[in-house]
């Protein structure tokens, strides 16, 4: 039978093998070699230049009108050396994607001939259409200026195509005015603010050597990979990213058979090819398996300077798209792709390191030094429990609504775990006690007040919890496969400079009345341990136990987006990021806005996709179904046969008529509400009618149609079913 659906499974099934080649054996050969580092800069910059930039990295200086020509010129001839003949700003606007506009190094000249040609201020600005681009009402649509400007920190780099070469420069993207209109502008800020406070507290208190710091980020990146046919034949995936309907296969991930299991051939050819390309990036990946649902794998890279990190998981994310279309297959980043099985996250691993290469977050086994670990521990636990509803904020998506809570993934209700070696030496330290006998492989008694050894990777791990320290780092789990990191990493690293202010602001206090430095450090660290325990939780997450428990800790347990986000512009929230310079007023309330807007357009774009694949597709095969069950029971009937031989058939006609009925009634409910939810009087209420008037019909329509693809002719039914789309290799 020739649908959309076997014509699928046949391309699917006669897939042949696309074998890549990487440059050499050794990645150490090729690792780098499309990215315009250190290395590049010497070979094609001045000494003067080449200071110039390096003086920006470090220092955070900007570089002048003569260095920019320098080094455009530098830049334009090492890429034009690999083959490049175009170059764009690269940047993150509030759509969640990267954006990009080429122009050709080709110039031509009053001669009638050409050449190639790249200026400093084509380097350092670009100008973009700003109003095309969300900007949550700061930019009126025939206003149509902005500005892209170079960030140096983030080395500039060659994409390849099958058929050119991109010099792409990482920028910022502001308005016309001045208002950042993407995520690396306020990135950029709320790092910068975190590492002042982490000099200012390490330099006053523990090693004036420190005068720098970087926060350091490792991404760990959960994905789904079907075919592509399979793809192109479910509108809902090509629309969504998710499957709106499919009935559950009998065979799921129960068995746990495909966690870390054999890596499948085509996969394996695919994670070859977008490794390579990743590592002519620059991109240092390391790990790569299968996750716990058919379907699911894993990459994590290497950890990095936070603002690179980001850079190159955006950059990771585009280039397994563009690969994964060589090998005929399709990545699905969505949080929650597939019903019943494992949705995907992107687990953030952050810690602190100075420069002089310390790790703020790793305990030592020296007692003396643990006080500074105890420190920005201490410091981060407050930061968190005092922001928490701003965290859930900060991952919320309409995508992430669906993965948060469920048995898989952090629950929306933000805790931290810390282990039971760190909570015993925080009790102890809370209680005053002179010793106490902590459980570490030395077995030795703690003298508390010198601060006990605190060995690494001291305890288990807990997988529900949102937001946990693993030994050496705070790994926030709560994050989304889809998600553009700097979100999360604004807010936290602003909560964590914010909180590192206080708390040297405190410590001073204390100091100046006459308590030694480690009496005040320690005076302070036990007043926020103690106000900050109602947040620390070990146990199982997933559990209706620790529901009841939050609420009773008062814990928020904001499970939808639209209200999620209005921690964003809460009193608290709003004076936290003017305090620390990462929003203006003006900024936080586009932002909002934007966010909210967002929602509604996916919620919106589902609710379409829905009704349409119901009438369309769903229907139409129930129908045809139904009439070949009642031609059939008008045969038996004029055979003269007796009731009972067609009853089941009658049964199974009336069944499918409640189905189709179910299906009908709520899609025109989708349809009224829908309307509702346009006319609502601003953007935030037309988000909570979507959320809580028009998604929930999802269900009964889903339902609905999954109850009849378990039903109906398998031949008849159009949409490709989710052991296909899993299981198929």
């Amino acid at each position: 039978m020739s649908t959309l659906r076997f014509n699928a499974l046949k391309t699917a099934l006669s897939r042949t093998p696309v074998l890549t080649k990487a440059p050499s054996d050794k990645v150490s050969d090729f690792y780098n070699s499309n990215v315009f580092n250190d290395n590049a800069m010497k070979n094609f910059l001045s000494k003067e230049a080449y200071e110039a930039v390096s003086r920006a990295v470090k220092m955070s200086e900007k570089i002048d009108r003569v260095h920019a020509d320098a080094v455009a010129s530098g830049m334009k001839n090492w890429a034009m050396s690999r083959g490049v003949t175009h170059y764009t700003h690269w940047f993150q606007p509030l759509t969640g994607a990267t954006a990009e506009k080429h122009d050709a190094f080709f110039e031509p000249t009053e001669e009638g001939r050409s050449m190639e040609k790249f200026s400093g201020g084509a380097l350092v600005q670009q100008e973009p259409d700003a109003s095309s681009f969300p900007n949550g009402g700061i930019r009126n649509t025939f206003e149509a200026r902005g500005y892209t400007a170079w960030d140096p920190s983030s080395p500039a780099f060659i994409m390849e195509e099958s058929n050119g070469k991109t010099l792409c420069i990482p920028t910022i993207f502001v308005a016309y005015t001045g208002e950042a209109l993407d995520f690396k502008a306020p990135l950029l800020k709320a790092l910068h603010a975190a590492e002042k406070a982490v000099v200012s507290v390490c330099s006053s208190y523990f090693d004036k050597n420190v005068t720098k710091a970087s926060i350091s980020l490792g991404i760990e990146q959960e994905y789904f990979l079907i075919d592509e046919a399979m793809y192109y034949a479910r509108p809902d995936l090509m629309l969504t990213g998710r499957t709106l309907l499919g009935h559950a296969p009998e065979k799921g991930q129960q068995l746990d058979d495909h966690y870390f299991g054999s890596i499948p051939p085509r996969v394996h050819d695919f994670m070859v090819d977008y490794e390579t390309e990743a590592y002519k990036l620059g991109i240092p990946l390391k790990t790569r398996h299968n996750e716990v649902a058919p379907g699911q794998f894993e990459c994590a890279p290497n950890f990095e300077e936070a603002n690179l990190a980001v850079d190159h998981n955006q950059l990771l994310m585009d280039l397994m798209e563009k690969v994964s279309q060589r090998h005929g297959l399709k990545v699905l980043l969505h949080e929650k792709p597939f019903a019943g099985v494992n949705g995907s996250g992107k687990h953030n691993n952050w810690s602190l390191i100075t420069n002089t290469g310390i790790n703020l977050l790793s305990p030592t086994k020296n007692p003396e030094t643990n006080i500074q670990f105890l420190t920005f521990f201490v410091n981060a636990v407050k930061a968190v429990n005092d922001n928490a509803d701003l965290l859930r904020a900060s991952i919320a998506s309409a995508s992430n609504d669906h993965r948060l809570g469920a048995n898989e993934a952090p629950p929306a209700i933000m805790s931290i775990f810390i282990g039971s070696q760190m909570t015993n030496v925080l009790d102890s330290i809370l209680n005053d006690k002179s010793s106490a006998k902590v459980n570490t492989k030395s077995k030795q008694a703690i003298n508390v007040i010198k601060i006990p050894d605190i060995l690494l990777d001291n305890t288990d791990r807990n997988r529900t919890s949102p937001f946990a320290f693993t030994g050496n780092k705070f790994e926030f789990r709560a994050v989304g496969s889809s998600a553009n990191c700097a979100n999360a990493m604004i807010v936290l690293n602003t909560v964590m400079a914010d909180q590192l202010n206080k708390f040297k602001v405190e410590v001073d206090a204390l100091i100046k009345k006459g308590k030694t430095k480690n009496e005040a450090i320690l005076t302070i660290l036990k007043a926020y341990y103690k106000a900050s325990k109602n947040i620390l939780f070990e146990g199982n997450g997933y559990s209706d136990e620790w529901v009841k428990e939050a609420v009773k800790r008062g814990l928020s347990n904001v499970k939808t987006t639209p209200e999620a986000l209005n921690a964003y512009v809460s009193k608290q929230s709003t004076e936290l990021f003017i305090r620390n310079n990462i929003f203006s007023k003006i900024e936080l309330d586009a932002r909002y806005e934007i966010m909210q807007e967002v929602y509604v357009k996916k919620i919106d774009i589902e609710a379409k996709t829905i009704s349409q694949l119901a009438i369309s597709h769903v229907v139409p095969a129930a129908v045809e179904y139904q009439s070949k069950l009642a031609i059939n029971v008008q045969a038996l009937k004029g055979a003269g046969l007796s009731k009972t031989t067609y009853e089941t058939q009658l049964k199974t006609i009336e069944v499918i008529s409640k189905h189709i009925k179910t299906i009908c009634d709520n899609v025109d409910k989708l349809l009224v509400e829908t309307d509702k939810a346009h006319h609502a009087a601003d953007t935030h209420k037309t988000a909570l009618i979507f959320c809580h008037k028009v998604k929930p019909l999802f269900d009964n329509v889903r339902a609905a149609s999954d109850a009849l693809e378990f039903i109906v002719d398998d031949t008849l039914w159009q949409l490709p079913k989710y052991r296909e789309m899993l299981f198929i290799k």
